[in-house]
């Protein structure tokens, strides 16, 4: 009987001493998918953007031009997983006029968004 209670309290005792304890995962800001930065082109304004990436997380107080969209993830089980991801818009009289951050402009961000592509005027022209 006195082994079991020894064995017991040295377990206990040990797995006091345990470094490891349960951490939450620590998601922050706003979380973009590519897919979403496909959807964007020169040209829209920032409702548009707005629409398609949701609100920026740091509004710029200096300029108020630039929107910066900043995803963090902070793993609770190891730093190997943790995350940072930005993305910063930069707008000119209301207009989407360029992005950089950590993600891939999709091919015809650089076409303004009302314009029609050749591809799309050929195709209204076979119809008419």
């Amino acid at each position: 009987m006195l082994f079991r209670v020894a064995a017991l309290t040295i377990a206990l005792s040990l797995s006091a001493c345990s470094s490891w304890v349960y951490r939450i995962d620590i998601p922050q800001g706003n979380y973009l998918e590519q897919k979403s930065i496909d959807k964007l082109q020169v040209g829209m304004t920032k409702e548009q953007v707005k629409f398609i990436l949701g609100s920026p997380v740091v509004a710029d107080a200096f300029n108020k031009d630039a929107w910066h969209y900043v995803y963090k993830f902070k793993s609770g089980r190891s730093k190997k997983y943790n995350t940072k991801k930005a993305f910063i818009l930069t707008f000119k009289e209301d207009k989407l006029v360029d992005a950089s951050g950590d993600f891939e402009l999709p091919e015809n961000f650089y076409t303004p968004f009302n314009e029609v592509s050749e591809t799309e005027k050929r195709k209204s022209q076979f119809k008419q």
